[in-house]
């Protein structure tokens, strides 16, 4: 497995991902289109996601696996921390150490920018629980809320 940073030049592996992905599970709840892949691109040329961090796992020179984040300041005490907005691995391909790898290089790449905490909402299936409570250094603390503005 190697891990890259998600940079605009890649964008077309992870529209194979993506694809891929919705042949194995199709219940994500969002089309691959062109709105899609346009805001996506996008994205890239925006400083307003400077400090977003995603990485991509590769295995046999095709993504299987993908972990989005971003930095969240807080007047609230001054602090940095990260928000883990999105971790998934193509389904034939769980269980092999790919969202720990993932898990592991994003955790090292928001330390050396001086974050100390990780902050992530649980998904509700099964695996996702089980992902969340393997990790270490962690423990799973309040609830999460999604409100829609």
């Amino acid at each position: 497995m190697e891990i890259k940073k998600y940079t605009k030049e890649l964008v077309s592996d992870v529209i194979d991902f993506e694809n891929r992905l919705r042949q194995e599970e199709d219940f994500w709840g969002w089309e691959i289109n062109d709105k899609y892949i346009d805001d996506v691109y996008k994205s890239f040329e925006s400083s307003s996601f400077q400090n977003s961090l995603s990485l991509l796992a590769y295995v046999d020179g095709k993504v299987v696996g993908r972990i989005d984040s971003s930095s969240i300041f807080s007047h609230f005490d001054g602090s940095v921390k990260a928000y883990l907005d999105w971790i998934c691995v193509i389904k034939s391909y769980r269980h092999m150490g790919i969202a720990q790898g993932l898990m592991n290089e994003l955790r090292k790449l928001l330390k050396e920018r001086g974050i100390d905490t990780l902050i992530g909402l649980i998904a509700s299936n099964k695996d996702a629980q089980n992902f969340y409570r393997s990790l270490p250094n962690s423990e799973i603390k309040d609830e999460g809320i999604w409100i829609d503005l």
